[in-house]
């Protein structure tokens, strides 16, 4: 009488990744699981079609759940006591942590299974320390010392970067930076306040893809 999220990192098959789809798993749980009702939720459905989906979910009306990372926040469905993440070395260990707590939400003994593609040693690693640490903070701390952060300014989306002041592990001196940068956007979007800053900013046209 409980129901399930399954969750996937694409939206469609990829040629070039090596990961399960919603689209190609929503398929295969309806295979395997002939007699549940099954529904499927991503970023390119439209905005009534989601809420169509989800409203069927929380009202009952599904038993498993087949989404992208649509479902990270803000879903409470205390009826779900399954979680199944694909593809799971795709996602950052924080976002591990939030998918999770869409289950366990009730009285009800819960589940989350972390399924990865490959089973190289350093993707166990990580979902090993996931599944030992249930402090977000903690995990997202983790998580930015074992990927780096990233270029700050470009596209990539994990490496290493040199500060000259501050340690680029230090979660909370980061967490500052977000919020005095936040800061600045608020009082100067466009960051005429600040000309000696803009210069040094390229505001670049990226295409975003949501799941």
């Amino acid at each position: 009488g409980r129901q399930a999220f399954v969750i996937t990192p694409l939206i469609l098959e990829s040629d070039r990744l090596n990961t399960k789809s919603a689209e190609k798993e929503f398929k295969n749980i309806q295979t395997l699981f002939p007699h549940a009702r099954v529904g499927l939720l991503h970023g390119r459905l439209t905005t009534e079609k989601k809420q169509l989906v989800m409203s069927a979910f929380k009202n009952k009306l599904l038993d498993i759940l087949v989404a992208t990372t649509v479902i990270e926040v803000g879903v409470d469905i205390p009826n779900a006591t399954v979680m199944l993440i694909e593809g799971a070395e795709r996602f950052g260990l924080a976002q591990l942590h939030q998918l999770r707590g869409r289950v366990g939400r009730s009285m009800y003994q819960s589940y989350c299974f972390v399924v990865p593609t490959e089973e190289e040693e350093e993707i166990m690693k990580r979902l090993q320390i996931f599944a030992q640490n249930t402090d977000g903070f903690k995990l997202a701390e983790m998580d930015l010392q074992m990927r780096g952060p990233g270029s700050i300014f470009g596209k990539m989306q994990s490496g290493f970067f040199r500060y000259r002041l501050a340690d680029w592990t230090d979660a909370r001196a980061i967490k500052q930076a977000q919020e005095a940068a936040l800061q600045i956007l608020a009082e100067s979007p466009n960051l005429d306040k600040y000309p000696s800053l803009k210069k040094k900013v390229t505001i670049e046209n990226v295409t975003v893809h949501s799941e």
